[in-house]
């Protein structure tokens, strides 16, 4: 009985740390739509693993609406750093919630067809904080929620999630 117990408790063990949030030096890539007073974002971005609670990452947004003759283009790019709370808070395997900073730039051009002018945003630089989940359906494969602050995608994204 005792053999078993510990047969157990090392496969429980094994299995945690194989569905970790991020295994260091893994990579995971992350793509979807975002929210904002500015209009709707698509995103795509990469997470690489340094520990095991802490992944860097960059990112890339986009995007454009049109308000009367009024057309407003945002080009993003961030790199961002998170923590993940799975361990410390002894979070199921399936979830993973984090935390983190982000610095940005953006390019933000405002063009008025009816003048022939254009605006560039001249503070395109920002520092953001981020706060999400993750839902992985597989080891593999995960739904991602983010609600941020300071930049064009503040509102929050939801996304798809696949660890290479």
């Amino acid at each position: 009985m005792k053999n078993l117990f510990l047969f157990l408790s090392l496969l429980a063990i094994t299995v945690s740390k194989a569905q970790a949030p991020l295994e260091k030096q893994k990579i995971q890539l992350n793509a979807g739509f975002g929210s904002s007073g500015w209009g709707t974002p698509i995103y795509i971005g990469l997470d690489y693993g340094i520990t095991d609670n802490i992944t860097i990452g960059a990112e890339a947004s986009y995007q454009s609406y049109k308000i009367y003759d009024i057309k407003s283009t945002i080009l993003g790019l961030q790199v961002n750093a998170n923590y993940h709370f799975n361990k410390v808070l002894n979070i199921q395997n399936k979830w993973d919630c984090y935390a983190g900073l982000s610095v940005n730039y953006y390019n933000w051009t405002i063009k008025d067809a009816d003048t022939n002018t254009s605006f560039v945003d001249d503070k395109p630089f920002g520092v953001a904080g981020q706060v999400g989940g993750r839902y992985f359906f597989n080891q593999k494969i995960a739904v991602n929620f983010e609600l941020g602050g300071g930049n064009a995608t503040s509102g929050g994204k939801i996304g798809i999630t696949y660890k290479l």
